[in-house]
């Protein structure tokens, strides 16, 4: 006996939703009221299956993933993460997906920039340094046309009018080519220790760039941003370090 489609038992209509590229998906939770209830789970199996297919189970099963709880943050994560096709020839992306490795390059300063760039919303992603800083290690977010490699061990990212950056072994906010002074805004602001995870936070509807560390806070780092395509990114210069970045989706409020 056939049965409609829409009638089909909801666990079976999961199983056929993870075999349907990501995009028909937005356009199958149109279609009805079930439907649309069942892509709104984000922790079942359609985006389960989903994770199985294109994360690393290595990713899946460690703590890098742990500021996203459910499937479907993963997913996003993984859509968002470093883009191995946009990074300087010094650096390589993992087998987990998220993670960066410089190779121990002299007199080289390497960047890189995730997938995926933001001209509108507001948007905030992690960045967990694993590794020494060496003498720059800055985050934060560039466009296009910044380069992604240098001669020498310079803050590469903040270096140009296209990037913007906290250097995180001394303190200072960098554009242009300059010092934008010390952040955060306080006296004896403690440093980066390795493996804090640091949140960036990218209002575009503002116009502004903001960090938070350890759920507190920092202020707004950089106002005024262009309207362009800003991507993270980060600059780096010690050799074997390594750097992941976690997209979280729209910042949470208060």
């Amino acid at each position: 006996m056939l049965v409609a489609f829409p009638h089909l038992p909801e666990i079976v209509v999961e199983v056929i939703f993870s075999f349907l590229p990501l995009p028909e998906l937005r356009n199958c939770s149109l279609v009805c009221k079930k439907w649309y209830q069942i892509l709104n789970d984000e922790n079942n199996d359609v985006w389960r299956l989903h994770c199985v297919q294109k994360l690393a189970e290595e990713a899946l099963k460690s703590d890098l993933l742990s500021s996203c709880p459910t499937y479907k943050a993963k997913l996003r994560a993984f859509y968002h993460a470093w883009n191995p096709n946009d990074c300087s020839r010094n650096i390589y992306i993992k087998p987990n997906g998220f993670t960066l490795h410089r190779h121990p390059v002299a007199q080289s300063t390497d960047a890189a920039r995730g997938k995926l760039g933001f001209r509108s919303g507001r948007h905030a992603w992690e960045v967990i340094w694993e590794g020494p800083l060496g003498t720059v290690a800055v985050i934060g977010i560039a466009t296009k046309d910044m380069a992604l490699h240098c001669h020498g061990y310079l803050p590469l990212l903040g270096s140009d009018d296209q990037s913007w950056g906290w250097n995180l072994v001394d303190n200072h906010l960098l554009h242009n080519g300059d010092s934008q002074g010390n952040y955060p805004h306080l006296n004896n602001a403690p440093r980066y220790q390795v493996g804090e995870r640091i949140r960036v936070i990218l209002d575009c509807e503002d116009n502004t760039l903001a960090f938070e560390k350890n759920y507190e806070f920092l202020g707004v780092a950089f106002r005024g941003l262009p309207d362009r395509q800003l991507f993270p990114c980060i600059s780096a210069v010690y050799g074997k370090t390594e750097v992941s970045m976690v997209y979280l989706g729209p910042p949470l409020d208060g």
